[in-house]
């Protein structure tokens, strides 16, 4: 199986920005910022390390999951629906 992924480094510079981002959101806590302040910097995290997950995702479906089926790999779906139920939640 072809486990070539188009936008690893896409994901690996999205990822760095979220980690800097939720370090600041520490710094934030660490100096007693106003909480509501805090919360709007939370959800921009949380929102960012989403739309990394849809990265990963359209990747793999692209990549992973086309070579299965047409490998008759079913493993793969069944993979690939475990990790989504567990990515929505």
């Amino acid at each position: 199986m072809n486990n070539t992924h188009t936008n690893t480094k896409a994901v690996m510079n999205r990822l760095s920005r979220a980690i800097g981002h939720l370090q600041s959101v520490k710094k934030m806590v660490e100096d007693g910022r106003d909480c509501s302040e805090v919360l709007i910097q939370i959800a921009a995290v949380k929102s960012a390390v989403n739309n990394v997950g849809k990265i990963i995702l359209q990747d793999h479906i692209n990549h992973c999951v086309v070579d299965a089926v047409q490998t008759g790999d079913t493993k793969v779906l069944d993979d690939l629906s475990t990790a989504i139920d567990k990515f929505m939640k």
